[in-house]
């Protein structure tokens, strides 16, 4: 049995995969992927996608990746203004040539999608399967039928998903069960779902630990892990390019 953990949404925050990175070899997980936005947001993107080129299976593409990638299309000032940065980052002339076209390298190979190579029926993406990169399934699209069965007819048994920043699990049937819902652990039956793992470096669920994934084939159980918060917002507070508030929502999980 492959227990893949599975993370999404780091974002920029070291400190944050850190502390995931250890608690995911303490459970013994025997491969890690990534939903995509490794960057973006946050203070350290070089460090993030050093040890996603790494260490990760495969990373998709996120929207944040594909901004620096082709321009922040869509994007808020504030996220922009931190795409921006971030961009600036990877063209740093103090790195060695090699280096740089190594992480340049890495972020234009991301795919959008991956399918898993076995019968498992186990799809990833950053967004949503019918949209891989950038739609969004948030738990109130339960009120949108049909946006519901237009995203779920691209579903084969499971889809995992991220870019909401919000775990849970949204069933073909209209229903997004919260972590708690279930003790934090999901065994999956026959009906299809799209499980969003939440975010490592920025969740937005009220609750500010970093949220990632462990699944073996038939359940899934949602982690929580405390992090270094306050160095993060030091770190960025010390970066005139980056927004306040996108240091400060990470103490409220906002």
């Amino acid at each position: 049995m492959v227990v893949t953990a599975i993370v999404s949404d780091i974002h920029s925050n070291i400190e944050a995969l850190t502390a995931v990175l250890k608690d995911i070899e303490e459970h013994k997980a025997d491969e890690i992927v990534c939903l995509g936005d490794v960057i973006g947001y946050g203070p350290t993107p070089l460090d993030c996608v050093d040890i996603a080129r790494t260490t990760f299976k495969f990373t998709i593409l996120g929207n944040h990746e594909e901004a620096v990638l082709y321009g922040a299309v869509g994007f808020n000032p504030k996220a922009k203004a931190a795409i921006d940065w971030t961009r600036e980052q990877f063209h740093l002339e103090a790195v060695e040539e090699e280096l740089r076209n190594a992480r340049w390298q890495f972020l234009g190979d991301m795919p959008i999608s991956v399918d898993s190579d076995d019968d498992r029926g186990v799809q990833y993406v950053h967004g949503s399967p019918r949209d891989p990169t950038r739609e969004y399934v948030f738990p109130t699209d339960v009120l949108n039928p049909e946006k519901i069965y237009g995203i779920f007819e691209h579903v084969e048994r499971v889809a995992f998903n991220g870019h909401t920043h919000a775990p849970g699990v949204m069933t073909e049937s209209g229903l997004f069960k919260l972590p708690q819902d279930g003790d934090n652990e999901y065994p999956l039956d026959d009906e299809k779902v799209i499980i969003n793992v939440g975010s490592v470096g920025q969740p937005r669920d009220g609750n500010n630990r970093s949220s990632y994934v462990l699944f073996d084939g038939d359940r899934v159980i949602f982690r929580r892990v405390p992090y270094d918060i306050e160095s993060v917002i030091k770190r960025m507070e010390k970066i005139d390019r980056l927004p306040d508030y996108l240091a400060h929502r990470l103490r409220e999980g906002r």
